[in-house]
């Protein structure tokens, strides 16, 4: 008889200890996933350089891996004390130049062979001309479109390239404490046989985009002729090809205009190589109505901000305190916008239509205290008030949402339809004020100059509530996307884990793949630095600030501080030396803040195509402490043209300034700033903000000195932060590329 083997009976559990595996494997399925979800954005550049390389073209590009080793090995030497720092320097220099050399010769030998094939089709677009033939035609048009797409992939290559040479060349400067960049970029782009301006500047490649748009404009067919480019409009060729070029090298050479010098006022920042998914992703998101609701709130926040600056002193006066009071009413706004960007920004990683919800019930609070102050002739309500204005402040959502939502093709218009909202609002503020000239009395409320323009803002933000509640949609959020497919796979590993009694073959699991993962992922060599992670909190966010960082931000301070100095202090020294009405008041911020587009126009379309941005950043900067100067009175009497020509130098100024300012500081910034609570919107706009508040404190604390020291006071202190600020740009201009 043959003995039966006896199957192993599978261990019974006991039911409290299932119950916990069960909870144990729950928690395992959500960590997994999150991790999975987190390692999927945390992507670094290496990997990314690698993805997006054209394989033929493989040996040519930037060795970043090899330069982050050695950047790595040059850390432990000095460390160790086996090099040292002047020996680090210039070899670091000689690798640099030997792959940059490398880049520009490939670079030169794949124009010269786009050139010779557009030589070959330049004889057969003449022999067409001899004798027109409609299928020959359709052959030479694509042959030359052909030559658009390579010199596509080209422009692609060079970008790459100089993306890897900032990085690398920050990646040092932090490691190492070095104004490395400073130097290198002195010593190589400056140097009449420079290669660096190949890369940066891609001589030669607009010869061979002006060849090709030439051509097929010359091979347009219409009705057996060909029309020259000469004879029509360049913006009639309608060619794919050709605007996908125009875009290619407008991103590759910062080459702007209007449009996009306007976007960059927002400090929208985007990943520097986004991937298709991602742009999907965002695609799903958009709605066009929710975006329009995104800006009416830009527009009406600036609109309350400045509404109630023409009448802020009566308003003070009328309440038994002194007229320079206002500078407190006008900043407390700011005050709470401190610590409110603060959690708008933390808030909109979760959801975009609460915030905006809750910012505009307490937007309407504060605008009913700041109305009934006068009947209840308390200065205190006043400023609490404006202090529930200020906890109102959903900017950091605005630009958030637009970040997060909008579609890549269409982010640089919804960024400068936010700076135009932005403007707008700033000039309308002031110009509704002067609107406001009536008193009457309804039911023991007083209707008057100083208090419509808080009843007019309770009434807005009621309307657009309403309409937020009616028509926003909620986009969903990545992150809840991302986790339910891993928690499905984490889920088969858990099952067989519950159904063996043990966690153990999960976590094995993991750990196999966590290993697999690192081998490719070339783990061993990728900086923690490099690592595409938010910042998690103000400290991690100030460590990442490398000295040009921290300079654009010192300018954007400043800029707003002489911007706020100017508007907020217009009422009281109007009217001290030149007796304005408030109507004259509001009238004059108006002209003000109107002159914010046409001076972006022509900045953006012209002045930014033909200098580089440091030079219009220092030499507005240059403007603004002219502005400042000439405002002094020094002269009896002060005159109104003095103040006004003045004031309006230093409001353009500042103006221009703002936009090149965040333009390179979105270049300069750290990528891990794009992202996240902490990110590089909201250290702008606390900067921006605590200068208002200084300016602000700064025209009330003068008071106490006297109406009459108010402008002097005001402006010493400004023009003190502006002459440290063109010392600091000047300090740091080579690193502004």
């Amino acid at each position: 008889m043959r003995c039966r083997q006896k199957r192993p009976k599978k261990k019974k559990i006991p039911l409290i200890e299932s119950e916990n595996l069960k909870i144990r494997s729950r928690f395992l399925i959500k960590s997994l996933a999150e991790a999975q979800c987190l390692v999927r954005k945390m992507v670094a550049f290496g990997k990314k350089l690698k993805a997006n390389q054209i394989q033929e073209w493989q040996g040519h590009y930037i060795n970043y891996k090899l330069m982050k080793k050695k950047v790595n090995r040059y850390a432990q030497q000095i460390e160790v004390g086996a090099q040292n720092r002047l020996y680090v320097l210039m070899d670091f220099a000689k690798l640099l130049d030997s792959q940059i050399e490398k880049i520009v010769l490939f670079l030169l030998e794949q124009q010269g062979i786009l050139a010779s094939r557009l030589s070959n089709l330049r004889e057969q677009h003449d022999a067409l001309s001899q004798q027109p033939d409609g299928l020959k035609v359709s052959e030479v048009k694509e042959a030359y479109r052909a030559v658009g797409r390579d010199l596509l992939q080209l422009l692609f290559f060079v970008e790459m390239n100089a993306i890897g040479l900032r990085k690398i060349l920050k990646k040092f400067d932090k490691r190492f404490g070095y104004k490395f960049t400073n130097y290198y970029v002195k010593t190589r782009a400056n140097h009449p046989y420079s290669l660096l301006q190949q890369v940066f500047k891609h001589v030669g490649i607009g010869a061979v985009v002006g060849a090709i748009s030439r051509n097929l404009a010359d091979l347009q067919d219409h009705q057996g002729s060909y029309i020259s480019i000469y004879d029509q409009p360049a913006s009639s060729l309608t060619d794919p090809v050709i605007d996908s070029i125009n875009a290619a090298v407008d991103r590759l050479t910062n080459s702007t205009n209007f449009l996009h010098f306007l976007g960059k006022h927002a400090l929208i920042m985007q990943e520097e190589l986004p991937t298709p998914s991602e742009d999907h992703a965002v695609d799903q998101r958009y709605h066009f109505m929710s975006l329009l609701l995104n800006l009416a709130n830009t527009f009406l926040y600036m609109v309350n901000t400045y509404i109630i600056v023409p009448t802020a002193d009566n308003y003070s006066l009328s309440l038994g305190a002194a007229a320079t009071v206002c500078g407190v009413v006008i900043g407390a706004m700011a005050v709470a916008q401190v610590f409110s960007s603060v959690y708008f920004s933390a808030w909109s990683n979760k959801s975009y239509m609460r915030p905006l919800l809750f910012s505009s019930i307490v937007l309407l609070v504060g605008n009913v205290l700041y109305a009934l102050a006068y009947d209840l002739d308390s200065i205190s309500v006043l400023i609490i008030g404006r202090l529930f204005c200020g906890l109102g402040s959903a900017r950091a959502v605005n630009r958030r949402y637009i970040s997060d939502c909008v579609p890549l093709k269409l982010r640089m218009q919804a960024s400068a339809g936010f700076v135009s909202a932005s403007a707008l609002g700033m000039a309308c503020g002031p110009a509704l004020a002067c609107l406001f000239q009536t008193n009457f009395k309804i039911y023991k409320i007083t209707f008057n100059d100083n208090t419509l323009p808080g009843w007019f803002m309770v009434l807005a933000w009621l309307v657009y509530l309403l309409w937020l509640w009616i028509s926003f949609r909620e986009p969903f959020h990545e992150a809840k996307e991302n986790i339910a497919p891993l928690e499905v796979n984490a889920a088969l590993l858990v099952n067989e884990a519950v159904e063996s009694g043990s966690t153990q073959p999960l976590l094995l699991n993991s750990k196999a793949k966590e290993e697999d993962e690192d081998q490719e992922c070339d783990g061993a060599e990728e900086d923690s630095n490099d690592i595409q992670k938010p910042v998690t909190s103000l400290v991690l966010a100030y460590r990442l600030l490398t000295p040009s960082v921290k300079v654009q931000l010192y300018i954007y301070f400043m800029l707003k501080y002489a911007m706020e100095v100017l508007l907020a202090g217009s009422s009281v020294i109007t009217t001290y030396y030149f007796v304005w009405s408030t109507r004259h008041v509001a009238i004059f911020l108006a002209c003000l803040g109107l002159t914010v587009l046409p001076v972006n126009m022509v900045v953006g379309s012209y002045i930014s195509n033909m200098f580089e941005e440091r030079q219009v950043l220092l030499a507005s900067e240059i403007m603004v402490c002219i502005g400042t100067l000439l405002s002094f009175n020094v002269v009896i009497p002060y005159s109104v043209l003095q103040y006004v020509g003045s004031g309006l130098i230093t409001f353009v100024s500042a103006e221009v300034l703002e936009g090149v300012n965040l333009s390179l500081l979105s270049r300069v910034m750290s990528s891990r700033l794009s992202q996240g609570t902490y990110n590089g919107g909201l250290l702008s706009t606390e900067a921006g903000t605590l200068a208002r508040v200084v300016a602000d404190g700064t025209i009330t604390l003068a008071g106490y000195l006297g109406e009459g020291m108010v402008l002097n006071v005001t402006l010493l202190t400004s023009l003190f932060i502006c002459i440290s600020s063109i010392v600091a740009t000047c300090f740091t201009y080579n690193t502004l590329y």
